[in-house]
């Protein structure tokens, strides 16, 4: 579910005026959630109650995300954080729905199961030391006995979200072309080539002459039949050096003209000669290229199909959360 609050940061409500901070500092942001989350309560779901600090404590690891997207600004900040909080808000309702639904149709999660994950966390996050662990629930006000009820209702909630998209497992090949054919612009790729580079810079009162002979000895050596990539680890000067100069697949638009129009020329296999600019020594191999075009089907059928399964587990999800907040209660407050 975090994931899911950090893809929609970028839809955000303000209640700080902008003239208020021209900058927010660590210690400005801080100070801005813990004022917005003192004290009160945030929504009611059934029975359970849900107070600021509830939406606080899981608010809290995602502030310097939200302040780095923010870029600083307080306006965008609060609304990044409206938006932050009603997601929270909403999957902390939703869950209590899933738990009330759990129970209604008879489940039951074994007791060994949830001792288990308790003592795994506790080896995972406290290094096995269960005072550490103790000291912590203490801080956050909880029993050990509500700590392992909250690993049960995770353990509940996570098989019941699994279960609510199980049976959109499938989607058939004639929705995975018409998706393509429908988006096929998507699918389209520039020309490029799989580039690998030997960078070579002078050094402080280096003789110029001699970056230009260690340039003719590698071209010497490449015509020779040594490998390109073994060379550029040896001889490159740039931050690709360890990986044999590889840089990837390269667009025309991605490099300065002068090394687009010789690489672009380039065949699979082949090297350039020595290129000079300013104070830098250029040598471009093509390890592969393509033309501009369309990726084919065959090659994205797959990805496309579970994208597809995702976005249809997705609905199915959402279609039974609709149905369990209808029949249930929930009151918000915020």
């Amino acid at each position: 579910m975090l994931l899911r609050i950090a893809k929609t940061f970028a839809l955000l409500s303000s209640i700080l005026p902008l003239a208020s901070f021209a900058q927010i500092s660590d210690e400005d942001a801080e100070r801005m959630v813990n004022a917005r989350y003192a004290n009160g309560i945030t929504a009611i779901a059934e029975e359970r109650i849900f107070t600021a600090e509830d939406v606080r404590r899981q608010i809290m690891p995602l502030v310097d995300q939200i302040q780095a997207d923010s870029k600083g600004d307080p306006v965008m900040f609060n609304r990044m954080l409206d938006e932050a909080e009603n997601q929270i808000i909403q999957t902390l309702t939703d869950n209590v729905l899933i738990v009330k639904q759990f129970y209604e149709d008879k489940g039951q999660i074994p007791e060994s199961y949830v001792r288990n994950e308790v003592e795994e966390r506790i080896i995972r996050q406290f290094d096995g030391d269960r005072s550490r662990f103790l000291a912590y629930l203490q801080s956050i006000g909880k029993t050990p006995d509500e700590y392992d009820n909250e690993i049960r209702e995770e353990m509940i909630v996570n098989f019941m979200r699994l279960k609510m998209t199980k049976s959109e497992s499938f989607v058939s090949p004639v929705k995975v072309e018409e998706f393509y054919n429908a988006n096929k612009q998507q699918f389209h790729e520039p020309e490029a080539v799989h580039l690998r580079l030997i960078i070579l810079a002078k050094l402080t009162d280096e003789d110029p002459e001699l970056l230009d002979q260690t340039a003719d000895e590698i071209v010497r050596q490449l015509n020779n039949g040594i490998d390109f990539a073994q060379l550029a680890k040896k001889h490159s000067q740039d931050s690709k050096k360890d990986v044999g100069g590889d840089w990837g697949w390269v667009e025309r638009k991605a490099l300065i003209p002068e090394l687009a129009e010789v690489a672009f020329k380039l065949g699979i296999g082949e090297h350039s000669d020595p290129l000079k600019l300013k104070d830098k020594i250029f040598i471009m191999y093509i390890q592969d290229r393509r033309d501009e075009g369309y990726v084919p089907l065959t090659e994205v059928r797959d990805s496309i199909a579970s994208m597809l399964v995702s976005e249809m587990a997705e609905e199915a999800q959402n279609r039974q959360l609709e149905r369990l907040r209808r029949d249930g209660y929930v009151r918000r407050f915020n």
